[in-house]
């Protein structure tokens, strides 16, 4: 197979990705999967439990390894990446949202925001947080700038979590489950937010839910079973 990169386009190219966990009874969770993510493109991951959806994720964020496959991101082929260059790479171009926001509890909203930032380190401490409070206004959370995890509502907690996720102006979201653990309401003002990220900004996000309401708002839905897309659905394109 060529390791040429594919023409310039796709945020996200996976061509052929498997990935196997060997053992005496080796398990595949993904099996030869080849699809891309567009720019702007609002993508939500669907299937029954253990199906594949959160492993699939994972090999498009980069936070797991294919088996056998290739995985582009911004055109560039990940496969030949250590692992420092992987942390780095995911860093400043993808994003992440979990079921569990995961937000440091011995920190503050802002400090959280702007760990990733300062991590980086394109921006000095002091623009940082300027950074950080700006998108923590934008996501409705003024005067909890200084507020730890323990002191904001599960709503509010997973609005810290996406503001993170954005901290680094990343190109693409990638959220595994990010209503899974709050009320309706609370779920469909994160549907929302995800959901213009794609309209304002033309970041790209790729959503595993189980959330039919949720679902209901992407631009593209993709089924998965037995680690294969079984369905590829944009709603727009009547078949």
């Amino acid at each position: 197979m060529s390791t040429a990169a594919p023409p310039a386009g796709p945020v996200i190219q996976v061509e052929h990705v498997t990935r196997t966990l060997e053992g005496e009874i080796p398990v595949t969770l993904v099996d030869d999967v080849s699809l891309q993510i567009e720019r702007g493109e609002f993508v939500c991951v669907m299937g029954p439990s253990g199906s594949g959806k959160s492993s699939l994720l994972y090999l498009l964020g980069l936070l797991d390894v294919p088996t056998t496959g290739r995985v582009w991101v911004d055109g560039q082929d990940t496969s030949g990446f250590d692992d420092d260059r992987l942390a780095d790479f995911r860093l400043s171009r993808l994003g992440y949202v979990f079921q569990f926001h995961f937000l440091l509890p011995e920190f503050s909203a802002l400090d959280n925001v702007s760990l990733p930032i300062r991590k980086l380190g394109r921006l000095r401490a002091d623009a940082s947080d300027a950074r950080a409070a700006e998108l923590l206004d934008r996501f409705g959370l003024q005067g909890h700038h200084h507020k730890r995890p323990s002191q904001l509502s599960g709503g509010q907690r997973q609005r810290v979590a996406i503001a993170r996720a954005l901290a680094n102006d990343p190109l693409v979201i990638l959220a595994d489950e990010p209503t899974g653990n709050l009320d309706s309401a609370a779920s469909a003002n994160v549907r929302d937010m995800l959901r213009d990220l794609t309209r304002e900004s033309d970041k790209s996000v790729v959503a595993v839910t189980h959330d039919a309401s949720f679902a209901a708002a992407s631009d593209r839905r993709i089924g998965i079973v037995d680690g294969r897309i079984d369905m590829d659905w944009r709603p727009d394109r009547v078949r």
